[in-house]
Parts: structure tokens; sequence; C-alpha cells
């Protein structure tokens, strides 16, 4: 079995904590895991990816590119700029929630969202996408957007592993004072994302 998942966002969207949590979930369901991140800025809505590769052997931290089995996109921009690592017929779930670029190249085009998630339902009619960060905030904050995802991916079954799993390690690895609020957001999701994909 092998299983190369990539996520990409900006800082302070808790990439690196997604990741943390999907590895850890993979070696509690018996799998080797490898992870590295890259990181395009270090101030916060710099460009953050994580590549999360979970198998029966591991070879490599980084994602080759066109071998992701599955694109979680914190950030609509993230998500297509990330697409090349993309395998065909993997699967994207992404957070239409934009975030606009802290600066850009004089000349460069004005940041459109709609554009892009316009172009994601084109070449890949399959994708899952909803605003996630404002499901969050509905629930508490939006900053549990990325478990909100995590959420999503287990109700959508794109998971190499059981969401039981999943669950159990977020309510040991989250603290107890932010648990009620990242569980609402996972749960929320899910149901959203299962309810759709089973239409």
């Amino acid at each position: 079995m092998k299983y190369d998942i990539l996520i990409a966002g900006v800082g302070g969207q808790g990439v690196v904590l997604a990741s943390r949590l999907l590895a850890l979930a993979a070696m509690k369901a018996g799998f080797h895991v490898s992870t590295a991140e890259t990181i395009g800025m270090s101030q916060r809505e710099g460009s953050v990816s994580s590549h999360i590769r979970i198998g029966d052997e591991v070879s490599g931290s980084l994602i080759p590119i066109g071998q992701a089995d599955l694109l979680l996109g914190l950030e609509p921009a993230e998500t297509v700029r990330n697409l090349p690592f993309l395998k065909e017929g993997g699967k994207v779930l992404v957070n239409t929630h934009a975030i606009p670029p802290a600066s850009r190249p004089p000349g460069s085009p004005e940041y459109d969202p709609a554009a892009l998630i316009s172009f994601l339902y084109v070449y890949y009619p399959d994708i899952l996408c909803s605003d996630f960060t404002e499901l969050a905030d509905k629930v508490g904050t939006y900053r549990a957007a990325n478990v909100a995802m995590l959420g999503a991916a287990a109700g959508a079954r794109v998971l190499p592993f059981p969401e039981e799993i999943l669950k159990a390690v977020l309510d040991a690895e989250i603290p107890e004072k932010y648990r009620a609020v990242n569980d609402a957001a996972f749960e929320r999701a899910r149901k959203c994302i299962r309810s759709v994909s089973s239409t």
C-alpha cells in the first residue's frame, strides 16, 4: 500500500498541524510514514505545503510530481499552485476561502479566487470544495478550518485509514481548551461532505 497526501496553504492556516495529525493517524493504523514541509516565506501568509507519504514502505519524504493521491488545499491559489503534484485520478479537496497575497509584483494580475475555483471545476469535476473557514467560524473559530478539512476528508472517505483513528488522534493531540471547537468543526465538515459526496 502507498498513499501520498499533499496539504497546501499559507502561513497561519495550520498546515503543519494538519500534517502532524494525519501522520500520527497513519502510524496508529500501522503504516510507515514520512513527512516534509516546504515553506515559501517565514511570515504569515507565505506559501506552506506539507508532504505526507504513507505506506507499507516509504521511499523519500517529498512527493514526486504527478504522484499525490490526495491534495488538500486550504486556500484556492495554493491548491492550483500545487496541482502538478496530483496524480491522474487523484482527489482534490479545497477550501474556497481566499487569502489574498500580502504583496504582489507590479503588473501582475489581480487575485481572482472565483476564477481559480472555476478552473478547478473544469479540470477536476470530482473536486470537493466548501468554505471550511466559514464553517469553522460558525462553530467557534475560523482557526479550526484545518481540522474541518480533515473532517471533510474523513467524510469523503479519501483517507487510507478509518476516520475513528483520526478522531482519536485529534482528541489526544488537541489541547483540552480547544478540543470542543475542533471536534465540532471536524464533525460539521464530515457530515457536510458526506452528504454532498453521497448524492
